[in-house]
């Protein structure tokens, strides 16, 4: 179940930066990416992704900013991949930023993927997964029924409007 939260906790963490930054440039208030929850789903993939990587990349710094950049550019990438192809939409385009790869990706983000992964591995995975493997099997199943409704009803309304405005309900 470490992993699961892992997922959750890092989700929230990235929707609370999706809203910081949005506030901060002035940018899009819809930065979500489910219709109820409070998770931006990309960033708790990249997050485990990064968790996951070798041990040995763990002691060497600029391998781990290396390793951690790719690994959450590639969630990224594929997360705007799903989103254009199956869902019908698109939160996100880099099309105006240098380094870019077809608007889903560009390499400033990418750098900032690889010093979120230092702190997220040397840091707060270290401080955060102890308490996350606490928290009862039970909440757990509960979390995960939530998080997957909340997910089915998404995907049925990105589909339906083919517009992430859609997702907007709380600010209407």
């Amino acid at each position: 179940m470490i992993w699961f939260w892992s997922f959750i906790t890092y989700s929230f963490i990235g929707f609370l930066l999706e809203v910081a930054f949005a506030r901060m440039t002035g940018g899009r208030a819809d930065r979500k990416g489910l219709l109820v929850l409070p998770l931006c789903p990309v960033y708790g993939v990249g997050a485990c992704l990064i968790l996951s990587l070798p041990g040995w990349a763990d002691t060497r710094p600029w391998t781990l900013f290396l390793l951690g950049a790719l690994a959450a550019t590639a969630a990224e990438y594929l997360a705007a991949l799903c989103h254009e192809k199956l869902l019908g939409v698109s939160f996100w385009s880099y099309d105006d930023l240098p380094g870019n790869l077809q608007g889903r990706v560009c390499l400033p983000f990418s750098l900032a993927w690889g010093f979120l992964s230092l702190g997220l591995v040397y840091w707060l995975h270290p401080m955060l997964a102890p308490w996350l493997a606490r928290i009862p099997a039970p909440v757990g199943w509960m979390a995960l029924t939530a998080l997957l409704t909340d997910g089915m009803f998404t995907a049925a309304v990105l589909r339906s409007t083919g517009d992430t405005a859609s997702l907007r309900w709380y600010a209407r």
